[in-house]
């Protein structure tokens, strides 16, 4: 082992080291009895291959943990790759906690995790479910030179509540400083989650304005995406719009993309016996690029 793969190992384990203890600091500071997780669900994850060239980078979704995407990150390690599956703020710890969080520290905390697999890997993709799936495709046009590939499995271009439209209007209103509006604000509503063991059952709000936030901004740079893109969209998502995934791939002008879409009437598609359906169209992709890391 020469001394530059010695270096980034050592670096590698000590980026690690530090996303623990955040974790550690930040789940202590924001536990609430009956409501936060077990420790071992909000925890980030490695699934490390020795062989591997190749590493992806893979984000959770809203309201989820890493554990959300341990059965994606265990089909990557399976075909031969190296998983890096980081946690982003405000999650795995309490709503409390992500109910003051902005979107860029969810970026951060992408970047961060794109530092741990870089050290480990000469080409990385990145790719994400729900929400992980919008921040994949904010990585993939801000930053194209750091990725191969791009993987967006139900981003939320379109939320299919009608309430979620008014997100924004309440978050603006909930930020008022006035006390005599307080008996007003609705911080939180309740969430019906696809997975309760890893799903926070309160949505802040401001989540939700935040989602979309940035949605906007992925929409309107979209046709310049330069990178392979696959895009993956069950079609009868009660949550997200199930047209949202072809307004994407449409939007998409580089030629090296490609659509999938699942027949399911849940939201989460990473997780269970559906997998079987999303792992079919990321195969198909994965030997459409598999020229892109000779």
């Amino acid at each position: 082992m020469n001394s530059q793969n010695k270096a980034g190992i050592k670096n590698y384990k000590k980026l690690i080291k530090n996303e623990v203890l955040l974790f550690s600091k930040e789940y202590k500071s924001y536990f609430k009895p009956n409501e936060s997780k077990p420790k071992k669900i909000g925890q980030p994850f490695l699934l490390k291959n020795k062989d591997a060239k190749t590493g992806v980078l893979l984000i959770h979704g809203l309201m989820a943990a890493p554990e959300e995407v341990k059965e994606l990150g265990e089909f990557f390690f399976s075909k031969g790759f190296s998983v890096y599956a980081p946690r982003l703020a405000g999650h795995g710890t309490s709503p409390e906690d992500l109910s003051s969080r902005k979107y860029n520290e969810w970026i951060e905390s992408v970047n961060r995790g794109y530092e741990i697999i870089k050290n480990l890997c000469d080409n990385v993709i990145v790719a994400g479910f729900s929400t992980g799936a919008g921040i994949a495709l904010f990585q993939a046009l801000n930053y194209p030179d750091r990725y191969k590939a791009v993987i967006s499995i139900s981003a939320p271009l379109k939320f299919k509540s009608f309430s979620a439209n008014f997100t924004e209007i309440a978050d603006f209103f909930n930020k008022i400083p006035d006390k005599n509006l307080d008996k007003f604000k609705k911080i939180f509503v309740k969430n019906h989650p696809d997975n309760p063991h890893i799903n926070y059952k309160r949505c802040p709000i401001s989540s939700i304005a935040e989602v979309r936030k940035m949605m906007r901004k992925v929409y309107r740079k979209l046709p310049y995406l330069s990178l392979p893109s696959l895009i993956i969209q069950a079609d009868k998502d009660p949550k997200v719009d199930g047209k949202s995934g072809m307004k994407i791939y449409s939007r998409i002008k580089n030629p090296f993309k490609l659509y999938h879409e699942v027949n399911f009437n849940e939201h989460g598609i990473v997780l269970g016996e559906i997998t079987k359906k999303t792992f079919i169209g990321i195969d198909s992709f994965l030997i459409k690029i598999k020229d892109q890391f000779k």
